[in-house]
Parts: structure tokens; C-alpha cells; sequence
């Protein structure tokens, strides 16, 4: 069995364009789970819900989704912006099955997720404040985090994937 990669940090801190050089990178079949992708599956009052509860449901449902790849022997890496505080909720969820979990963080400084961010070609985010409690909230990651202001993308996976390997994401 393969384990699951969640891949987070804030919004801007680069986490799709390191996951697609993360699933080029892997040594074996890899299923990838875009995380902004479940947002479009709340329609119809979503909004009723309001944002804290559909942030957690959506969480769950990309854990949940990941279960059956990782079962299958398929490592997945799952790319959104999950804070720490939903990490132990997500183990249980996959622990259950045998899967285990790694945590990675990746969290450029404040001023380069802004920038990224604002610079963006969909999707742009003018003004980062709104987003400063997120980022604020991986301060509790500390043992996942990966800070990096200028490595490559590619750098970066490289990095992680070495961290995999030596189990330094591993959530236990």
C-alpha cells in the first residue's frame, strides 16, 4: 500500500506547480487529487453551509476520495491548502484502512504567497489579507514544513521526495 501526500500550505506557496513536478517525479503509479476541484462540487445553497463547514466537508471528501488509490497501490498526492489542525482527523480517516499518511508544508514566506497570488493567471488575488489567519495556521507544522522563497519547483519535490523516503513527513 502507498501512502498519501498531502501537500499544503497557504494559498500562493506554489503547491500545484510543485505537485506536478512531485507526480513526474514518482518511481511508481501515482494518482493526483486537486483539491480546488471538490469546491465545484458544492452547488445548490452551498453557501447556506457557510465557509467553515464546507472547507472541513470538502477536506473529508478528498481524504476519503484518496483511500481507494492508496489501496490499490497507488501513491497519492493530494494538493490543498490543509492546515494542521484537520492532519489528525485525516489520519484516523486512513488509518482505517492501512494507508499511511504523509504531511508536507510548503510555506514560503508571506510576501511570496501574496505575490504569487497576484501575479496568478486565474484566480488572482489582489489582496492577501483575507489569507493571512491560513497562513498564519501552518505556524503548528512545524516538522513538515519546507520553506523555500526561490528553489524551483523541481528543487523542492526533490526535496520532499527525499524527505518520503526517510519517513520526515510521516504522520504518526
Amino acid at each position: 500500500m502507498k501512502s498519501i501526500v498531502v501537500l499544503s500550505g497557504p494559498v500562493g506557496a506554489g503547491k500545484s506547480t510543485v505537485a506536478k513536478e512531485l507526480v513526474a517525479s514518482a518511481p511508481h503509479p501515482v494518482a493526483y487529487i486537486e483539491g480546488d476541484t471538490f469546491w465545484t462540487f458544492i452547488a445548490g445553497g452551498g453557501a447556506t453551509f457557510g465557509m467553515a463547514k464546507n472547507f472541513t466537508t470538502i477536506m473529508s471528501a478528498m481524504t476519503a476520495a484518496a483511500i481507494p488509490y492508496a489501496t490499490a497501490g497507488y501513491e497519492v498526492v493530494l494538493d490543498f491548502s490543509i492546515p494542521p489542525w484537520f492532519v489528525a482527523g485525516a489520519h484516523g480517516m486512513v488509518k482505517r484502512f492501512g494507508a499511511p499518511l504523509d504531511y508536507v508544508v510548503l510555506r514560503p514566506s508571506e510576501r511570496v504567497c501574496a505575490a504569487r497570488a497576484a501575479a496568478r493567471s486565474e484566480g488572482t488575488i489582489p489582496d492577501y489579507a483575507p489569507y493571512r489567519e491560513l497562513y498564519a495556521s501552518f505556524d503548528d507544522a512545524e516538522r513538515h514544513i519546507i520553506c523555500e522563497d526561490s528553489a524551483s519547483a523541481a528543487t523542492v519535490a526533490e526535496q520532499i521526495r527525499k524527505g518520503l523516503g526517510a519517513g520526515t513527513f510521516r504522520v504518526r
